[in-house]
C-alpha cells in the first residue's frame, strides 16, 4: 500500500491539525514522505465571488487571495515551519500546493514569479471555479445555475482543466470530476470531454491523483471508474490521494481506491516522484 500522500491542509488554511499533528499521524502509519500542499487560489476578484461570503462565515477565506504578494505572505511562514520540521525531524516533509489554475497571461506571470520567491517541491493542478463575464463560480453556483449554463460552465470546466494539464506548471491533477460533488457531469454525454481531457493529460505527461475524498459524500474516489478506465487505455501515471483536511483522515480509504484502481487496470506509483516543478527551476533563471 501506498505510504505517502502530497496532498494534504493544515490550519491556517482550511486544514483542522497542524503541520506537526499531521506529520505525527503520518510516521505512526511509517510513511515515508508527506507533502504539505495548502489551497493557492490568487484572482484579484476572488473576493467578490458569490462563494466568498460563505468561506468568511466557515472561517477558511484564508485560502483566497486577491494579489500573489497577499498569497506569498500567507505562504512564506507555513513554507519556513516545513524547513524547520525537515531539520529538526530528518524526515522527508515536502513542500507543495494545490493551484487553482486561470489561464490569463497575467496570472501566469505573476505565478511564475511567486515560484521563484517560494520555491515548493512540487504543484497540484486544479480547478475549483470557472471563470466567466468577470465572475468566478464554484460547484455549488454551478449547481444553482439554469440548465443551459450549466453545460456551457461545465464545458468551461473541463477546457480549464485541460489548459492547466497542458500548461507545463503541474506536477499532479487533482479531483478531475469535482462537479460530482453536487451531482454534475455525471452523464455519459461528458464522456467526450473526459476523453479529451485525458488525451491533453497523456501528452503532458502530468500524473492524476485517485482522490479518496469523496468517499465522505458518495461511494467512489476522483475520478469515476469511467475516467479512471481512459487513464488506464493511455497509459497516464496515477497516485492515491487522501486530499486530507485533518490528521484523521490521513490514508483514509486508500485500500478501497487502490481495489477499485487495479478493476480498471491501473497501476499505482508507489513512490513521490515530482519532476515538472523541477524543471521549471532549472529553466527559470533563463526567464528573469
Amino acid at each position: 500500500m501506498q505510504r505517502f500522500s502530497l496532498h494534504t491542509h493544515t490550519s491556517g488554511f482550511d486544514g483542522e491539525n497542524t503541520e506537526e499533528e499531521m506529520l505525527q499521524q503520518a510516521v505512526s502509519f511509517g510513511w515515508t514522505h508527506l507533502g504539505f500542499s495548502n489551497h493557492f487560489i490568487v484572482h484579484p476578484h476572488i473576493k467578490d465571488a458569490p462563494m466568498y461570503q460563505y468561506a468568511l462565515k466557515g472561517g477558511y477565506h484564508n485560502i483566497y487571495s486577491s494579489s500573489f504578494d497577499e498569497a506569498i505572505a500567507k505562504f512564506a511562514p507555513h513554507y519556513q515551519k516545513i524547513d524547520d520540521l525537515r531539520r529538526q525531524t530528518g524526515l522527508k516533509i515536502l513542500k507543495g500546493m494545490e493551484v487553482d489554475f486561470f489561464a490569463a497571461p497575467e496570472w501566469r506571470k505573476g505565478f511564475e514569479h511567486t515560484l521563484n520567491i517560494l520555491k515548493p517541491d512540487y504543484l497540484i493542478g486544479s480547478a475549483h471555479f470557472i471563470e466567466y463575464k468577470d465572475t468566478l463560480y464554484n460547484s455549488h453556483d454551478v449547481k444553482n445555475a439554469s440548465v443551459i449554463e450549466q453545460n456551457m460552465l461545465l464545458h468551461r470546466y473541463w477546457q480549464n482543466e485541460r489548459a492547466a494539464a497542458s500548461s507545463g506548471l503541474f506536477d499532479i491533477m487533482a479531483h478531475l470530476d469535482l462537479m460530482k460533488k453536487v451531482g454534475l457531469g455525471l452523464e455519459e454525454k461528458w464522456l467526450e470531454e473526459e476523453q479529451k481531457t485525458v488525451t491533453a493529460i497523456r501528452k503532458s505527461g502530468v500524473k492524476v491523483e485517485l482522490n479518496t475524498s469523496y468517499f465522505k459524500f458518495g461511494n467512489e474516489p476522483y475520478p469515476s471508474p469511467r475516467i479512471m478506465r481512459l487513464l488506464a487505455a493511455a497509459k497516464v501515471p496515477v497516485l492515491l490521494s487522501d486530499d486530507a483536511h485533518a490528521a484523521a483522515q490521513l490514508g483514509g480509504h486508500f485500500a478501497q481506491t487502490a481495489e477499485l484502481a487495479h478493476t480498471c487496470g491501473l497501476s499505482l506509483q508507489n513512490e513521490p516522484r515530482y519532476p515538472a516543478t523541477a524543471l521549471f527551476f532549472q529553466t527559470s533563471q533563463k526567464r528573469y
